[in-house]
């Protein structure tokens, strides 16, 4: 008998720890405030409307927010809190560099979402909403976006170092940092796709031009032309605040241009061009560049899986008032 209880107990431990997975992967669903504020994705896109009519840098601005956001606390909110002490996530070194459009396009579509619907949608659906929405007035895909976010009570600079990608790591160390998040090869490299969107400062990625190697100061894996396009752009000991587009070719559009950039030699930071100069995510770069379609189903397939990261739903977290502060 006791055997016997034990087996059942067991079996039963198994079937709750299956349902609970299945509560977890359902956790978000695309219809989430179907009842609660019908209007939240409309309402959403016309805020984002008005900013990108402001301005294109909205777009960069945005999309890497909600990469900066996922990456650290989870996909949260956490990085839009603002603190008169300076110790916020935003005000991380690896975050200083966030363009201040993008926090404005979230707090003015929650703003919105606030006069239609108070208390109900979180910081952390509009800003993935948000994100959605720039990406396709860029030219990229319209996809659908899993909602049932509650932002998070966490907030501090000191969380951030180590976990987000830097612009010098290698392959090992791509795959890994995503791997952390369940992202894979395919996922990372689809999702280093923005990056044909948006700029970067000289600072991050000098060391390729001047200071490679001792015995090839410029990175041999840069087209010769490029490195010194870049070079004349950001000479040595330049102003850091001199900003660079990632994208040479096609700047201001959500294209697979990126990729077909890494094979011609033009990817901007060392992270962008060992995908094309290894051996295992070479093929898919390749594939990317000469099929956009492609590169496009695995932009929102890697979107989607990246909004899952540590999310906060049921009881966790709050639905924020103000973007930039938790609830008193």
């Amino acid at each position: 008998m006791a055997m016997g209880a034990l087996w059942r107990a067991l079996v039963l431990a198994v079937v709750l720890v299956a349902a609970t997975v299945e509560r977890t992967d359902a956790q978000l669903v695309e219809n989430f405030y179907a009842s609660t504020c019908p209007n939240v994705e409309r309402i959403v896109t016309q805020a984002v409307q008005n900013k990108f009519d402001q301005t294109f840098v909205t777009v960069p601005a945005t999309l890497r927010l909600f990469f900066h956001d996922c990456f650290v606390e989870g996909c949260d909110a956490s990085v839009l809190i603002a603190s008169p002490n300076g110790d916020a996530e935003k005000d991380a070194q690896d975050n200083i560099s966030l363009a201040g459009d993008g926090f404005d396009t979230v707090i003015k579509a929650k703003q919105a979402v606030e006069s239609a619907c108070p208390g109900v949608v979180s910081c952390a659906d509009v800003l993935a909403l948000a994100t959605r929405d720039v990406v396709n007035l860029a030219g990229g895909p319209l996809y659908s976006v899993e909602l049932g976010r509650r932002d998070g009570l966490i907030s501090r600079a000191s969380r951030v170092a180590g976990n987000l990608p830097e612009p010098f790591f290698n392959l090992d160390q791509l795959v890994n940092m995503f791997a952390a998040h369940n992202l894979t090869l395919i996922d990372m490299i689809a999702l280093s796709g923005a990056h044909t969107l948006g700029f970067s400062h000289c600072d991050r990625f000098s060391n390729r031009l001047y200071s490679f190697s001792p015995s090839s100061p410029v990175d041999p894996s840069l087209d010769p032309g490029y490195a010194q396009q870049l070079m004349d752009a950001c000479p040595r000991n330049v102003d850091p605040s001199i900003a660079i587009d990632m994208d040479p070719i096609t700047p201001r559009t959500f294209d697979n241009v990126y990729y077909q950039n890494l094979i011609a030699g033009k990817g901007l930071f060392t992270a962008d061009q060992i995908l094309f100069t290894e051996s295992e995510s070479q093929p898919t770069v390749r594939s990317f560049a000469t099929n956009g379609a492609e590169f496009n189903a695995a932009f929102i397939n890697a979107m989607t899986k990246m909004g899952r990261i540590g999310v906060k739903t049921g009881d966790d977290g709050e639905i924020r008032m103000d973007c930039s502060a938790f609830n008193s």
